[in-house]
């Protein structure tokens, strides 16, 4: 007796076996394709367990201690203070003076760097490719100083004695430069002795040396908008600024989110170029929390525990910020 097919309805043939689920998985016990993406990243978390979170946890578990100089030479173990070390910083009058430099500056800094950025970035798109690639490379040149070579260049430039600044000041006429400046003789000017002073020539710092990152990350978003949008704009009449507040700013929003975010964090944790203008931790009423930090725990005699402690409220503060901002980002991007 021979089996006969068995049809289903259509005259299609039922018989041959089905294909299980799963079949396509590899035998032999070999690593799943879903399994793959996750083993690629295992490298990259291992590097940020080891260079940054586990000295995070580190600052975290010394801001409970009293780590002096016994303790760093090996002559005595760390003492737990519990959290000794946070209320006598938060009863230290530079701390909130620190805090007040810190959260002013970056508000300045961070609002002049976005608003030239953006303008340079504008202006760029509106050159020809070849000047635009020229500039480009000019201004990326100030982004690529380091930091500490930054603080060096505008330290000689704002120098009492020698500095270009109170040579060019001293160019104007002294009527002009009394009505404007309110005095006429710039000779010896100590630009980098005064709290004030300091943070104006640490924004300009700052400033120069960031805005060439933002004005190439909007010349790339104005890069992706389409152009018939801004000749329809021409045509209805609409001038500069209202064309780039009804199009490009919506239309780059993503960009400027991750732009500010990124300013935000950078100009909270700005610390070389305030250290080479202040030659040192020498002025407290100059220090920023960064640099508080650092005077807490290397300067003599030190005391680990409270710059950790210092290191673990900027620390807050930036996930605060950072958070609270991005709440509001997702927030828009879901009422749009």
């Amino acid at each position: 007796m021979t089996n006969t097919p068995t049809l289903a309805r259509g005259g299609a043939d039922t018989s041959a076996p089905r294909r299980r689920r799963g079949s396509g998985r590899r035998r032999g016990g070999g690593l799943s394709p879903r399994a793959l993406p996750y083993l690629l990243l295992v490298p990259g978390i291992v590097v940020i367990a080891g260079l940054l979170l586990y000295p995070m946890i580190q600052m975290f578990v010394m801001s409970f201690q009293n780590i002096n100089l016994r303790v760093i030479r090996g002559v005595a173990d760390p003492e737990w203070v519990g959290l000794d070390n946070y209320t006598q910083l938060f009863g230290n009058d530079v701390f909130w003076s620190s805090l007040r430099n810190t959260v002013g500056f970056a508000a300045v800094a961070v609002t002049l760097t976005l608003a030239v950025g953006t303008a340079v970035g504008v202006l760029l798109q509106r050159l020809g490719r070849g000047m635009s690639t020229f500039v480009v490379i000019g201004i990326m040149c100030a982004w690529a100083v380091p930091p500490v070579a930054q603080g060096t260049i505008w330290r000689w430039l704002f120098d009492a004695e020698a500095g270009i600044i109170n040579w060019a000041l001293n160019l104007l006429p002294d009527g002009l430069s009394t009505l404007l400046l309110g005095r006429a003789d710039w000779t010896g000017e100590p630009w980098l002795n005064d709290a004030w002073s300091v943070y104006l020539v640490l924004v300009l710092t700052v400033v120069w040396a960031s805005f060439p990152f933002v004005a190439v990350s909007v010349l790339a978003g104005l890069k992706g908008i389409p152009a018939e949008l801004y000749e329809a704009a021409r045509v209805d009449g609409a001038g500069a600024w209202r064309t780039f507040r009804k199009i490009t700013f919506p239309l780059l929003k993503p960009v400027f989110a991750v732009l500010t975010i990124l300013s935000i964090i950078w100009d909270f944790k700005v610390f070389s170029q305030l250290y080479v203008l202040l030659n040192g931790p020498t002025n407290r009423e100059a220090f920023n929390l960064s640099l508080f930090s650092f005077a807490e725990a290397f300067k003599a005699p030190p005391k680990m525990g409270t710059g950790a402690a210092i290191a673990v409220v900027l620390t807050v503060i930036l996930l605060l910020v950072t958070a609270v901002y991005t709440r509001q980002m997702v927030k828009q991007e879901d009422l749009t």
